[in-house]
């Protein structure tokens, strides 16, 4: 299945290395996608400027404008990739996200690839604002990258809820893993699955004396066990590529994908309604956070970003 036909890539002008754009071009190399490349500027002195015209004013804009698209054009020519397929946008915005997400909508891209920092102490991914901004209000799907190749035989892990009854959250699982083995072959990578099941509520031991702890866990375990290996066999996945743990998954799925070297942890975003259909939930959020590679967040079927054309 064909998932990202047209990919958005975003730049940064402060990085030497622009991972996001060499992620995108190995991705296209492997399966033929329409890339852009964008960048956002933004000099609050040019608005300050009071001496000058508006029309003057503008002009200074759209020199600084090309300077960047010109810029833009020799990024894709060191890349030595043919560029009949790869063209390049400039805006002039303050809010770096709200214009990724308008081109988004504008363009109807399947997917946003921009690049994390790394820090350089503690080795984890550091997101910046905007990072956060897209995972909670792009509509599309998100690939965050750290500045490394991708080995031969590497891992792509899929984590999944193997164990709910939710309608929504079962589509969501399908999806997690069909945009996990798309990317396992478009790198030639193993796709395994994680799911973590909730502890034993042991306030439940106190208050219910009849209440066995032990044999709470091993209901719950089983379970998991069963859903989680019927949804890696619906997918023609190995079940020894499973891996379930008993905790919160925001500990689970980190610790994991560094016992797996993981290359990649493909996770989904959960839809609310309201104010908070933009957010997703603390539990998603705490597991990006925690992570040390790259990270593809997707969005529920018919989730809507509150930034708008």
């Amino acid at each position: 299945m064909s998932q990202f036909n047209k990919i958005l890539v975003v730049v940064d002008p402060s990085e030497d290395n622009q991972k996001a754009l060499f992620r995108a071009l190995e991705m296209s190399e492997r399966h033929p996608a329409q890339i852009t490349v964008f960048l956002t500027i933004y000099d609050f002195s040019y608005e300050m400027t009071t001496m000058l015209s508006p029309d003057e004013r503008n002009s200074m804009r759209n020199a600084v404008i090309q300077d960047r698209k010109d810029w833009l054009g020799e990024l894709i020519a060191e890349s030595q990739i043919a560029a009949n397929n790869i063209d390049t946008k400039v805006v002039w915005h303050n809010r770096p996200y709200e214009s990724i997400i308008r081109t988004v909508l504008e363009g109807e891209y399947d997917v946003v690839v921009k690049g994390t920092h790394e820090h350089d102490i503690l080795k984890s991914v550091i997101f910046t604002p905007t990072d956060w901004h897209l995972l909670r209000k792009c509509p599309c799907s998100v690939l965050l990258v750290k500045e490394h190749e991708w080995p031969e035989n590497g891992k792509v892990l899929a984590a999944v809820n193997a164990g709910t009854e939710d309608e929504d959250h079962a589509r969501l699982n399908n999806t997690i893993i069909d945009h996990a083995q798309f990317i396992s072959r478009l790198l030639q990578s193993e796709t395994h699955l994680v799911n973590a099941y909730p502890p034993t509520p042991m306030n439940i031991a106190v208050e219910i004396p009849e209440f066995d702890p032990n044999e709470y866990n091993s209901t719950m375990k089983n379970h998991h066990k069963k859903t989680l290996h019927q949804l890696a066999t619906d997918n023609d996945l190995d079940v020894n590529h499973t891996h379930l743990y008993e905790g919160m998954p925001e500990d689970v799925i980190p610790r994991v994908a560094k016992d797996l070297d993981a290359e990649l942890v493909v996770i989904g975003t959960v839809g609310r309604s309201g104010i908070s259909a933009a957010l997703i939930g603390n539990t998603a959020e705490h597991v990006i956070d925690n992570l040390n590679c790259d990270l593809l967040a997707l969005k529920p079927p018919g989730f809507e970003s509150p930034v708008r054309l």
